[in-house]
């Protein structure tokens, strides 16, 4: 076992009120790349080349729907993906106790799939979508099915996933509650994240307790200020961690 996880493993076993700070390097492990490594795409339709920022975006969506639901469906949304070591691991130190809140960036449901009960979405999630009239439910298995633009199948409404565009405001109860978990926690981990999209990346100002921990592959902003830094694989790193405690 590494000096590493020897501290983290210490550090998770003397702590009770643990906070999850998550981005997309935690679901790269489950076969999802990141969306911003993707290389946009070229409308050959409109003969202009997308970021793929660009193609989140708010204004996009409302400009390009049909560009947008094609790479939407394209690149945000993995039905064959399963939680990874990572997830499991987060869910294991939620159920014996230790670990009260999971709040992350990622959009895809599977730390709720590992069994992760208090799950803070900052970015919403591809497994919701609501009609913008009637505000009916669906899922994402409606929206791959769907040609082009999915309409409501009760009042035929654009259906929006519930999901946070580019040039969208986050959701004001899920904030509260990411910033109550962080402020109250006492060890916070921040895993997978390069800590570059706000105003997310920003919630871990909150933190005040004793802990900091990073897992993540490469440096970030925080790693001056954390109390442990490992740069490793973060499904492997938990899984050991949590499989000593």
């Amino acid at each position: 076992m590494s000096t590493e996880i020897e501290k983290l493993t210490q550090i998770l076993r003397d702590s009770n009120n643990i906070a999850f700070f998550g981005g997309a390097g935690v679901s790269t492990e489950s076969g999802i790349p990141d969306f911003r490594s993707s290389n946009g795409l070229y409308s050959e339709k409109l003969h202009v080349n997308f970021t793929p920022e660009q193609l989140v975006s708010h204004s996009f969506y409302i400009r390009y729907p049909e560009e947008f639901f094609n790479f939407y469906k394209a690149k945000l949304i993995y039905p064959e993906a399963k939680p990874n070591d990572a997830h499991r691991a987060l869910a294991k130190l939620e159920e014996i106790g230790k670990l009260k809140a999971v709040i992350t960036q990622n959009i895809d449901g599977l730390h709720q799939a590992a069994g992760s009960k208090v799950v803070y979405e900052l970015h919403g999630s591809v497994l919701r979508n609501y009609c913008t009239r009637c505000h009916a439910f669906y899922d994402e298995k409606f929206i791959l099915k769907s040609k082009g633009v999915p309409t409501c199948t009760k009042c035929g409404g654009n259906i929006k996933p519930d999901v946070v565009l580019y040039e969208e405001g986050l959701d004001d109860n899920v904030i509260s509650g990411a910033i109550a978990a962080i402020s109250k926690a006492d060890t916070l981990i921040i895993g997978g994240t390069s800590l570059v999209v706000y105003p997310a990346a920003g919630l871990i100002n909150y933190f005040r307790g004793k802990n900091l921990v990073l897992i993540n592959k490469s440096s970030t902003s925080a790693d001056n200020k954390a109390d442990l830094v490992i740069h490793e694989a973060i499904g492997k790193v938990l899984g050991e961690t949590v499989n000593n405690i």
